[in-house]
């Protein structure tokens, strides 16, 4: 028997019903966090999404109570300072251009279906989905800086242009968090809900794009995305790069070990 497209997948499940593919982020006991694998199937999930002619629509939400922790920050801790943390931030550009890239060529629409907290490199992923409808009490936020790390994994590319440069370096130099319902009225989503309708919500937006004629909605959506484009191309190479730097300081290690101990952390500035 021919194994399905998406069999391969450890960390995410895509379902398909009626045009539309449910692509959920699947670790639930982690908070969804993005392991590297995680990452590297996100990068491709998006190719094999594309060329599916039996997909319309794509609805994206992450399994449980929560859409996506972001990093792995135990995970960071375990690394910061060894040769293994040396490599992945040398192999880290390559990968996150390629996840941004392959998400924005997607031809179909992408339905965000934020269903619960969502932060870090979860935020940018659910901020680069073309409509998307949040849970009212999600966590929502980019706290990069808060684990010692620029934001260069999109956040420096998406915010500014939802919400304007200066709004964008309140929200990425401090770290803030929001509520889902707060973030929908700025316009960083189009619509929110209470959490136990977000889904519905998104089916809904889903099922009317999938009735529509199917060049023109993509063919917009691909129009639009161009200036997103020009966008990343600008400004990623540098952002993640800067993000690289940082992971390898002392005050990434500090930040990340705090947490992973659950203690306040001491920054001494390198």
């Amino acid at each position: 028997m021919q194994m399905n497209t998406y069999d391969k997948y450890q960390n995410l499940s895509v379902e398909k019903s009626e045009g539309i593919a449910r692509l959920t982020l699947n670790r639930p006991d982690f908070r969804n966090a993005i392991s590297h694998d995680t990452h590297c199937e996100l990068e491709q999930v998006w190719l094999d999404l594309s060329k599916d002619d039996e997909v319309k629509v794509i609805i994206f939400t992450g399994a449980g109570t929560t859409f996506s922790a972001g990093g792995d920050v135990k995970n960071m801790a375990r690394r910061a300072g060894t040769v293994e943390g040396l490599k992945f931030a040398l192999r880290t550009p390559g990968d996150t251009k390629r996840l941004f890239q392959n998400l924005l060529e997607v031809r179909q629409p992408i339905v965000g279906a934020i269903n619960g907290d969502c932060v870090g490199l979860g935020a940018t992923l659910a901020l680069f989905c073309d409509i998307a409808v949040i849970a009212e009490t999600a966590k929502f936020g980019d706290t990069h800086v808060k684990v010692g790390l620029v934001a260069g994994d999109g956040g420096a590319v998406i915010w500014p242009m939802l919400v304007g440069p200066a709004r964008a370096k309140d929200f990425l130099m401090r770290g803030r968090l929001i509520s889902g319902a707060e973030a929908a009225e700025m316009g960083l989503f189009s619509y929110a809900a209470p959490a136990e309708g977000v889904m519905e919500k998104a089916i809904d937006i889903a099922a009317d794009l999938a009735r529509l004629p199917e060049h023109a909605v993509q063919w917009t959506k691909l129009s639009v995305n161009k200036g997103i484009k020009d966008n990343l191309n600008l400004i990623l190479d540098a952002s993640i790069a800067y993000e690289m730097l940082t992971l390898q300081t002392h005050d990434h290690k500090e930040a990340a070990t705090a947490f992973a101990e659950k203690r306040r952390p001491v920054f001494n500035g390198y």
